[in-house]
C-alpha cells in the first residue's frame, strides 16, 4: 500500500501538518501507520478523499463535531452526507440573516441622529385586534392571543396544562405593553422578557417536557417592530399587496424541507407535521428567533396559531388580509375561514395595521 509522509499528505490534501495532528487526536482523520520508534505519521493515498472532504468543510466554517458526523455519513451513504451539509448550510443562512438584520439596525441606529430621517417613523401607530376560538373539534382552547398598543402575541399551548402555559407566556410579556420601549435596546429587552416567559412556563409545567407553548410576538417601538418567535405559530406581513411569511417553523417537517428531504406540499400532509423541535417547555431552554422589522404606513401584520395556517391556504389568507376590512373584522373572518375548513384545532389571530398617527398628521 502506497504511503505518504505527513508533509506530502498535507500538501496533497491542503491540510497543514498541525491540522492533521489535531484531527488525529480528535479521531477525525487517523494516520494509516505511526512509526513506533519516531512517532512519525504516515497516510495512505486512499485517505486523500476524506482529507479533502474535511478541508472543504473547514473552509465552509463547519464545526468539527458536524464534520465528524458528515464524514461518518459519507462512509455509509454519500447522499446522506450531502443532505447533512445542505441542512447545516441552511442553519448558517438563517443565523446570518438574523445577524444581517441586526447589523443593518445598528448601522441605522448609530448614523441617524435624534432629529434625522428615523424621526418620521415615530409618527406611526398600530391599529389592532385579537381573537381566539376553540374550533370545531377540540374540547378546550389552549391558545392565547393578545393585542395592545405595543405588544402583539400569539401562543399555542400543548400538553395537559397547555392553556395555563400559553397564558403564562403571554402574561410575562405583557409588562412590555405598559412602558415606552427604546428602539436601541428593544432586542435585549424582548430577550429578557422571553426568559421571564420561559420561567413562567417552566413553573406551570413543573419540569415536564410534555407541557409547553409556542410563542410568536411583535413589540412596537414607535419606529420598528421587534419579532420573537419559537415554535410553529406564525407571523406574516402584507405589504403592497404581497404576503410574506416572516417566521420560520421550528418543526421536524420544516427541517426536512430545509434539508431537501420533503417538498412543501409533502410537508403539509405529513403525519408528524405538528412535531416541534423548539418551544417553551418545562425542560431545557431553547433559543428563540429574534429579528427587527422596519414598519411602513399601510403594512398589515398577522400573527396566528397553526389552527389557521395549517388549514387555510396562503392564497386565502392573503385575500382576507388584503380586504379593506378593519383589523377586528379581519381577525374574525380569518377564524371563520379556519372553522369553515373543519376547525380541527384551536385558532388564534392577531391583525395589526401600521398607520400614520393623528399626532403625526397634524405636525
Amino acid at each position: 500500500m502506497a504511503m505518504l509522509t505527513i508533509g506530502a499528505f498535507a500538501k496533497a490534501s491542503r491540510l497543514s501538518p498541525k491540522a492533521l495532528r489535531l484531527y488525529d487526536e480528535l479521531d477525525l482523520l487517523r494516520p494509516a501507520r505511526v512509526d513506533p520508534d519516531t512517532g512519525y505519521r504516515y497516510y495512505a493515498a486512499a485517505q486523500l478523499e476524506r482529507a479533502r472532504l474535511v478541508a472543504w468543510l473547514r473552509r465552509l466554517g463547519m464545526p468539527l463535531a458536524e464534520i465528524r458526523r458528515v464524514c461518518l455519513l459519507h462512509d455509509r451513504d454519500p447522499s446522506a452526507a450531502a443532505r447533512e451539509i445542505r441542512a447545516s448550510w441552511a442553519r448558517v443562512e438563517a443565523e446570518t440573516a438574523v445577524r444581517r438584520d441586526l447589523a443593518a439596525f445598528l448601522v441605522d441606529h448609530l448614523t441617524t441622529g435624534p432629529d434625522g430621517p428615523g424621526k418620521d417613523t415615530a409618527m406611526l401607530e398600530l391599529r389592532y385586534s385579537a381573537h381566539s376560538d376553540t374550533g370545531r373539534v377540540r374540547p378546550a382552547n389552549q391558545d392565547t392571543a393578545y393585542a395592545g398598543a405595543r405588544l402583539l402575541a400569539v401562543a399555542d399551548g400543548f400538553g395537559p396544562a397547555g392553556a395555563p402555559a400559553s397564558s403564562a407566556a403571554v402574561k410575562a410579556l405583557r409588562v412590555l405593553d405598559t412602558d415606552e420601549v427604546p428602539a436601541g435596546g428593544v432586542l435585549d429587552i424582548l430577550e429578557d422578557a422571553v426568559r421571564g416567559a420561559e420561567q413562567a412556563v417552566r413553573d406551570v409545567a413543573d419540569g415536564s417536557d410534555d407541557v409547553g407553548t409556542t410563542l410568536t410576538a411583535l413589540l412596537w417601538t414607535g419606529s420598528r417592530l421587534a419579532l420573537v418567535h419559537i415554535g410553529d405559530s406564525r407571523a406574516y406581513l402584507l405589504r403592497d399587496g404581497e404576503l410574506f411569511l416572516i417566521t420560520h417553523d421550528h418543526t421536524m417537517v420544516q427541517s426536512m424541507v430545509d434539508e431537501g428531504r420533503l417538498t412543501p406540499e409533502e410537508a403539509a400532509s405529513h403525519p408528524e407535521r405538528a412535531l416541534l423541535l423548539k418551544a417553551l417547555t418545562g425542560g431545557s431552554p431553547a433559543a428563540p428567533d429574534l429579528r427587527l422589522h422596519d414598519a411602513r404606513p399601510g403594512d398589515r401584520y398577522l400573527l396566528c396559531s397553526d389552527g389557521l395556517s395549517g388549514v387555510v391556504p396562503d392564497t386565502r389568507v392573503r385575500q382576507l388580509l388584503a380586504s379593506p376590512a378593519s383589523p377586528d373584522e379581519t381577525v374574525r373572518a380569518l377564524v371563520e375561514a379556519a372553522n369553515t375548513a373543519g376547525g380541527p384545532d384551536n385558532v388564534s389571530c392577531v391583525v395589526a395595521d401600521v398607520v400614520e398617527s393623528a399626532v403625526g398628521a397634524g405636525v
